[in-house]
């Protein structure tokens, strides 16, 4: 046993020595290794090599679980739909509380299952695990859990997960930051024709509500000719749409060493023969340039949909917020870019309850929604995250107050949402079909430019295809429709 045990730790440090040093390179080798382990596991111990991810939070997230999903596969595993699974992984979000409680009843549950099985292995990474205090509570009431990593190092998966089958310990791995960019690495797309791109990462803007900048690090932008050669590629493969990514978009370029703007980028994608559809997010108002809403507005290409977070309509609300922008401007840019892009699908994300909002902070909230008549709006109770500075201030609103504002809110949202909708009912749109419609047989259901759904008649074929569609009928937030042939 000693032997073997000896044997394992050697093969180990001689592995790690032959390891190049640069990346993507060095994950590529670890792949390579991690492959002959789970190979050797399969046909000595029966080991079936099934994983599972459960992906929580926004679209960088997901886009981080594709990758993890297509190096795991790359690895010489299979994905299963449930828990129950030779290894488990958690991609986490830290945004709200709750999310974090999901995770941790989630641990209680495969707990149970490790229990049965002890040979499984279970997974942390994204947005919680930047957190310090997590990871040590991780470590004291969590000790089954066998690999912790951040958002920093997501591309590490194969290295620290062989380092956790060779070491048999616990594998923690959590970055403060980081300035390096590796993306050239296996990926497993959920629709082979629409795939996201990570143009940036990190955050600079601290709103005083959000943790994103603390544990996603500070704005790092992509060099542009390695976006466009990704993208290329994801065109090449039969991906028609592209959703460019970041937690503020409209600051992509500025940390580069030649910067370039966020527009000017989305004018070399739109060269991009086989690339039919663009979208982005977010967008945050105080960087929103007149040169992006002319790019939009002369673009063939760039989806007729823009999401521009307002958070509150109150302008005392919006300083304490730390959004560096005022009710009266973020109306002004609302107004010019319906203006200029007269069928722009306006969507949003609102707060109620941040610390200090009085009753006419949240009435300038509704006049805010009434005004700019958003086609859809994510709205959201305040949470207090530690750490930020919103969750020491005084003055928190109570829950009650803040239940009654919501409900207010959302009736308001609904309302507006149903009406501005409907909109393009009896006219023909062009609608990306994306799946088979889950509750009417031998339906599909697609999207438009402006991103409301469509259902309507149509078999499998049509999927990953544009179609032209008329719109007979609108149902508030959704369409049914024909094809027109």
């Amino acid at each position: 046993m000693n032997i073997r045990v000896n044997n394992t730790r050697q093969q180990f440090a001689e592995t790690l020595d032959r390891a190049p040093a640069g990346e993507p390179e060095r994950q590529y080798y670890f792949l390579d290794r991690l492959r002959e382990v789970v190979e050797k596991k399969k046909a000595e111990e029966g080991f079936s090599a099934t994983f599972h991810i459960e992906t929580y939070g926004c679209q960088m997230n997901a886009k981080d679980s594709e990758k993890l999903c297509g190096i795991l596969l790359k690895a010489g595993f299979t994905e299963v739909e449930s828990e129950h699974a030779d290894f488990v992984l958690y991609n986490t979000c830290t945004v709200r509380e709750n999310a974090n409680q999901k995770v941790y009843g989630h641990l209680g549950y495969v707990h149970s299952l490790k229990k049965k099985h002890p040979s499984m292995l279970v997974g942390l990474c994204g947005c919680m695990m930047q957190e310090p205090e997590v990871v040590a509570k991780i470590r004291k009431d969590y000790r089954f859990v066998d690999l912790v990593f951040g958002t920093h190092n997501i591309f590490k998966l194969a290295e620290l997960l062989y380092d956790r089958l060779m070491s048999g310990h616990m594998e923690v791995d959590v970055w403060e930051g980081t300035t390096e960019i590796v993306e050239d690495l296996p990926a497993e797309r959920k629709y082979p024709f629409k795939s996201g791109v990570n143009i940036m990462f990190g955050c600079n803007n601290f709103c005083s509500y959000c943790i994103v900048p603390y544990v996603r690090g500070r704005e790092r932008s992509r060099e542009p000719e390695e976006i466009l050669k990704e993208i290329r590629r994801l065109a090449a493969d039969g991906v028609v749409e592209v959703m460019l990514l970041g937690q503020n978009v409209n600051s992509y370029g500025k940390t580069l060493s030649t910067p370039i703007s966020f527009a000017e980028l989305l004018r070399r994608v739109e060269e991009i023969e086989g690339i039919e559809r663009i979208r982005f997010m977010t967008s945050h108002p105080k960087d929103l340039s007149d040169e992006l809403i002319q790019v939009m507005r002369q673009s063939k290409k760039i989806c007729r949909h823009l999401h521009l977070p307002v958070q509150s309509g109150s302008t005392d609300i919006l300083q304490k917020m730390n959004r560096r922008y005022t009710k009266e401007q973020y109306l002004e840019l609302a107004f010019k870019i319906k203006e200029a892009i007269p069928d722009i699908s306006l969507t949003t994300d609102i707060i109620v309850g941040f610390p200090g909002e009085t009753e006419e902070d949240f009435e300038d909230t509704l006049d805010v929604v009434r005004q700019v008549r958003y086609d859809s709006a994510f709205t959201f109770i305040y949470s207090k995250r530690t750490g930020t500075p919103a969750a020491a201030m005084e003055n928190q609103v109570p829950e009650a107050v803040v239940k009654e504002r919501f409900d207010r809110l959302l009736k308001e949202v609904q309302q507006i949402s149903s009406e501005v909708c409907g909109r393009d009912v009896h006219t023909v749109q062009q609608v990306l079909v994306e799946e088979k419609n889950s509750h009417m047989d031998g339906y599909v259901t697609g999207r438009m430019s402006n991103n409301t759904l469509v259902h309507f008649p149509g078999g499998e074929e049509l999927i990953g295809t544009l179609a032209d569609v008329y719109l007979e009928e609108s149902k508030g937030f959704y369409y049914m429709g024909r094809r027109e042939v």
